[in-house]
């Protein structure tokens, strides 16, 4: 019993003047990238100001989205949006937004893992392992068929004595139609979860 009570306890973590983070649960000293992996895994935290005690998750929060965004790769805040969330400050409807925001990341959340599920059902628990293996199969047709076209395919049959990296296409008509029966599968499901 107290082990779920502890679960719903929020971690404290403490911010000192000099930005270091302390995280009384574990007595360690943490960054932002361990906030965001407890953030990851579901973990509640709190942190508070070392000297005044004031809670500033929030603030420690929207760091944490500003490192995210600016490392680089995708970013998850596109431009309109962010024009959009600024544009909200000081509107008549800024208070209504963080609870829109936070219904829609719900239901976003929802149609996730019903989208997981519908994967998980029409492919099995190795639903991507599929996905790769018909892309490295469409790679090789595509690549054979190149070969044909430019007449190389006879030419590299016996020049370098090396076998080819890449998977050859499937060998039989039942392979492609169990291929084509996974995608029709696939494809009622996600047209029975899809809003109308």
């Amino acid at each position: 019993m107290a082990e779920s009570a502890d679960k719903l306890e929020p971690v404290i973590v403490k911010k000192y003047a000099n930005r270091r983070l302390y995280n009384t649960d574990s007595s360690s000293y943490i960054t932002l990238e361990h906030l965001a992996a407890m953030t990851r895994e579901g973990r509640e935290f709190k942190v508070l100001d070392a000297k005044s005690g004031d809670d500033i998750t929030h603030q420690v929060l929207t760091q944490i989205i500003m490192e995210e965004e600016s490392a680089g790769g995708q970013t998850l805040l596109p431009i309109p949006f962010l024009r959009q969330i600024i544009s909200m400050y000081g509107d008549s409807m800024q208070s209504m937004v963080p609870h829109y925001l936070e219904a829609s990341m719900a239901a976003f959340t929802a149609n996730q893992v019903k989208v997981r599920d519908a994967m998980k059902s029409a492919f099995g628990n190795n639903a991507f392992p599929s996905f790769e293996q018909l892309a490295k199969q469409n790679m090789a047709m595509f690549q054979a068929a190149a070969e044909m076209m430019t007449g190389r395919a006879g030419a590299n049959a016996g020049t370098s004595g090396t076998t080819p990296t890449t998977p050859t296409a499937p060998q039989s008509a039942d392979e492609i139609s169990t291929l084509r029966d996974q995608m029709a599968a696939l494809q009622a499901q996600l047209d029975r979860i899809a809003p109308r």
